[in-house]
């Protein structure tokens, strides 16, 4: 089954161009030009991923994305038209999973679109057994992708999802920075350890009742991140 990108940009020109080359590559692609209409469509229907460029008119891709987190946690990939690095640690601390910065290549954007759905496949487990993993009040669901804590759903964005099943899965490993980014982010991630703590904050946010004296995800000073198990 074809994968469904949603390709927001006011650029038409931009728009039209990863268009093609993601439809060449089989993918189904439906666009966007501004952000009330980007977000409508990521209301009305389901994609596997959404490419969305920060600068919209109407509504800005740090809007569209938090309102699409209200909701959904599809991947979601920012496009940024400045090297400013706080246009890029925005965008993960408002839930998007990835971010490019213009001017891009096109084959450096299919490649990353690609590596994100191959990361969001694989959580799925390889056996029936460690489907579900339950540790007091946490209660996570690899197979069907969804958290509990407490018996209430948390909704987690799919990187988050993927750094906590790491963590929860070997439990009391302390995982440095660099080795977490590597492992779920992926070997070519250009981006820095700085986007490994903005997710790790957010899931805190998330999951722990007080974020600033952690139950579950722990920091080894120094070292890194765990999951006390």
């Amino acid at each position: 089954m074809a994968k469904k990108v949603l390709v927001v940009d006011d650029e038409k020109l931009i728009v039209k161009g990863i268009r093609f080359s993601l439809e060449q590559d089989g993918m189904e692609v439906e666009c966007a030009y501004d952000g009330e209409e980007a977000l409508r469509m990521a209301t009305d229907h389901a994609y596997d991923l959404i490419l969305l460029d920060i600068m919209l008119p109407k509504m800005n891709g740090f809007e569209v994305c938090q309102h699409i987190r209200e909701f959904s946690s599809v991947p979601i990939v920012m496009l940024t038209a400045k090297g400013d690095d706080m246009d890029k640690i925005l965008g993960l601390e408002y839930g998007a999973d990835d971010y490019i910065t213009k001017p891009f290549n096109i084959l450096e954007v299919k490649a990353r679109i690609k590596a994100i759905m191959r990361r969001v496949s694989a959580g799925t487990p390889k056996t029936e057994k460690s489907s579900i993993i339950e540790n007091g009040d946490l209660k996570m669901d690899c197979e069907s992708r969804r958290l509990f804590v407490k018996e209430k759903e948390i909704n987690l964005t799919a990187k988050e999802f993927d750094l906590l099943e790491l963590l929860v899965t070997n439990p009391n490993k302390v995982y440095s920075r660099e080795r977490l980014l590597n492992l779920v982010w992926g070997y070519e991630y250009p981006g820095d350890v700085r986007t490994v703590d903005v997710h790790v904050r957010r899931m805190r946010e998330k999951i722990e009742s007080n974020p600033s004296e952690p139950k579950y995800v722990h920091t080894k000073w120094g070292v890194g991140y765990y999951y006390q198990g």
